[in-house]
């Protein structure tokens, strides 16, 4: 590589990765507690626990639990039914004030999966973990702030890519991953500094990627929404909210049947943003850790109770389905989040090291160090 053009990619990879990273090195700590963000909320929060059953016991019925829901709440109306991935004993019922209110200011309630009793309605924005969440995902700025997020997040890829790219030349008379112990403090931080970022460069990539992809959610599923379920729910468009619907369970128990293989993962009632003013929308899920995030739609007339469309989900759909899991590192298990805390730990020893390296060379009077790995891998983790 000619000097000129070293030249070029230190300067990339110094603006780039000065310009974003003290929001990187946010969005890492932020991340850090929403890996373990289970058992966060079980420590600090109490909840009410379902009922303890025989082995086989059937589920309750959905109408049943959907109604346990609305009477717990008066003057709500349920917009989403949902399967608790965290816990199979328990149902989630999304409530608002209007079939057409905004989902985003929805209630939670808790139901028993196998009696249909009413188990709380916790209200989580208070929480430690749902604060740690609105930081790292929109920094409480709404789409704005997912989007401006979504940038920095390109300019972290952009900052590792070049590290990489001026790192290379600069370890042609060392070894690999060198720490010179006898050297100054600023050259052992220099090489600390290195060693980790070339360590993480996959994983920060990997990570740094879908973050980014993440941060464009609202977007995309705004796309299908206009898209692919208007064009679904085309013909039906001129029909009104269905005076005596057909019940939640028959409808589910057809879109079961419809898709073989797949169980279901929440269910948009008629009326709300997922689904046609006649329809409900039961949302598929696959049964491995992988495809549990992928969702196929099966829409049932909510008239008639039968099927009238079901596909696969565009592929930009499934790439923000796919990057979640990868984000977030929740399909292994705790074994897995281990791992993804610890890379977590080593990218904010990245980070804080690439700070201080700036910050010396800014000093009056000090030497120059050249910093020739990666000045910020942080990793934007977004959660749904």
């Amino acid at each position: 590589m000619t000097p000129k053009a070293l030249r070029k990619w230190s300067w990339t990879h110094k603006w780039s990765s000065i310009i974003c990273t003290l929001f990187m090195l946010m969005l890492c700590i932020t991340g850090l507690p929403l890996i373990f963000h289970e058992q966060i909320d079980e420590l600090l929060h109490g909840q009410v626990e379902a009922a303890v059953v025989p082995q086989g016991t059937p589920p309750a019925s959905l109408d049943r639990v959907v109604a346990s829901a609305v009477a717990a709440m008066p003057g709500q109306v349920p917009h989403f039914l949902i399967w608790d991935h965290d816990d199979p004993n328990a149902m989630l019922v999304s409530v608002g004030k209007s079939i057409d209110a905004d989902p985003a200011d929805n209630r939670i309630v808790r139901v028993d999966a196998h009696t249909g009793a009413y188990l709380d309605a916790p209200d989580v924005t208070g929480r430690f973990t749902f604060i740690m969440l609105k930081l790292h995902t929109d920094m409480f700025a709404g789409l704005p702030g997912k989007l401006f997020l979504g940038l920095m997040g390109i300019l972290f890829c952009v900052a590792i890519i070049s590290g990489v790219v001026v790192y290379a030349p600069s370890m042609r008379k060392q070894s690999f991953g060198v720490y010179r112990s006898e050297r100054p403090r600023v050259v052992r931080w220099l090489d600390l500094h290195n060693l980790a970022g070339i360590l993480l460069v996959m994983w920060t990539l990997v990570v740094g990627f879908t973050g980014v992809i993440n941060t464009w959610a609202d977007l995309v599923l705004k796309m299908w929404q206009y898209g692919q379920l208007a064009e679904m729910t085309a013909q039906y468009s001129d029909r009104t909210l269905p005076a005596h619907p057909t019940p939640v369970q028959a409808a589910t128990d057809v879109a079961a049947k419809a898709v073989p293989g797949m169980t279901p993962s929440f269910i948009a009632f008629p009326g709300t943003i997922f689904s046609s003013k006649s329809h409900y929308t039961v949302f598929m899920r696959g049964d491995t850790p992988l495809t549990s995030r992928l969702l196929k739609p099966a829409l049932i007339d909510a008239e008639t109770g039968k099927l009238t469309d079901s596909r696969d989900m565009p592929w930009y759909v499934t790439a923000l389905f796919i990057s979640q899991p990868l984000h977030f590192g929740d399909y292994g298990g705790m074994p897995l989040k281990i791992i993804w805390a610890l890379l977590d730990v080593m990218t904010i020893i990245v980070l804080g090291t690439g700070v201080y390296l700036w910050m010396r060379r800014r000093k009056p009077g000090e030497s120059s160090v050249r910093e020739p790995a990666g000045a910020a891998f942080k990793r934007p983790m977004l959660s749904p």
